[in-house]
């Protein structure tokens, strides 16, 4: 399994080159075109010899380097870190389909979504040692300069949707600034200033020279090659040992406005889901509860219980008023 998840590596890499390739020479399309097909076709023809494989799966849209330190986290999520790694792979399938597709409307490689994988394993009540939160691990400052509320009973940090969409704007001003989608994901993990002075010092860009140079964090030198690892085993899990997954169902939801003095865990018990389910939906409300004080607020609701929450709430509502 291993030398046929190599081969299709390094024909995936061979297509990319020729994609580069057709961007930046003077060679007759239709040559090329012909060439990338006939990669496509090995491709192809590579996956059907498992039949869990989908090669449509094995498209990168970040540059994909294959040296030691991505051969070393591949092994590390085959072996010790297995546990860790199948059940970021399980929860996968739940978040990235929402998260890319933000990526996508907003123009960004897809593969981007792998960070969230590496941050935080999709979770949205992660936190670091650096009091960094939620599933972009933003910390307090940098979410605030992009929009994310953090109050007594709020932290919008932990919320899917509106970390994302800072995420967004983030990665566009670091890929503005450094031009390297390698730099935009060391930068996010070491801060921009911290590389800007690195960069500044040695004289380079590029992040492998960074690293031979010890300019980078150790805990940096690694972040890139851990993305680059959990990319190459989630477009094909089957090939590097990870089989039977148990796929969660895609996230989805619907927005509902309720009053301030609405409580997950009752709402949750009235149109019958469980109590951690409905927390998840806002882990923003890390509090589990909307304060009185607050008029609305808008919450998330399983798909096709929208309706039902508005009723509950206007007649909850009515009830109050009467009384």
């Amino acid at each position: 399994m291993r030398t046929l998840a190599a081969a299709i590596l390094s024909l995936t890499l061979a297509s990319q080159a020729f994609a580069e390739t057709k961007a930046a020479t003077s060679v007759p399309a239709s040559a090329l075109n012909q060439d990338t097909q006939s990669l496509k076709e090995k491709l192809k023809a590579l996956t059907a010899r498992s039949t869990h494989v989908q090669s449509d799966n094995l498209i990168f849209d970040l540059p994909v380097t294959y040296n030691k330190k991505v051969s070393k986290w591949v092994a590390y999520y085959q072996g010790n870190g297995n546990k860790w790694f199948r059940n970021w792979l399980q929860r996968s399938y739940k978040f990235m389909p929402f998260i890319q597709n933000e990526l996508k409307n907003s123009g960004l490689p897809l593969d981007l979504a792998y960070m969230v994988m590496i941050e935080s394993g999709f979770s949205s009540t992660a936190t670091s040692h650096a009091d960094a939160v939620g599933p972009w691990q933003f910390i307090e400052p940098t979410g605030a300069r992009y929009g994310l509320e953090k109050t007594w009973w709020l932290d919008e940090r932990r919320d899917l949707k509106k970390s994302t969409h800072a995420a967004i704007k983030y990665l566009k001003d670091l890929y503005s600034e450094f031009g390297s989608w390698y730099l935009v994901a060391a930068s996010y993990n070491m801060g921009e200033n911290g590389l800007r002075r690195q960069i500044k010092k040695y004289g380079t860009k590029d992040y492998w020279s960074l690293i031979k140079l010890s300019a980078l964090p150790a805990e940096t030198q690694e972040y890139v090659p851990k993305i680059l690892a959990a990319m190459l085993i989630s477009k094909a899990p089957n090939l590097y040992g990870f089989r039977d997954l148990e796929k969660m169902d895609p996230l989805e939801y619907e927005v509902v406005l309720v009053p301030g003095g609405t409580e997950l865990d009752t709402l949750a018990d009235r149109i019958g889901v469980t109590r951690k389910s409905l927390k998840d939906l806002n882990a923003e409300l890390f509090l589990g509860y909307i304060p009185r004080q607050v008029e609305k607020h808008y919450i998330r609701v399983p798909k096709g219980a929208g309706s039902i929450v508005s009723n509950y709430v206007y007649s909850k509502n009515q009830k109050v008023a009467v009384e």
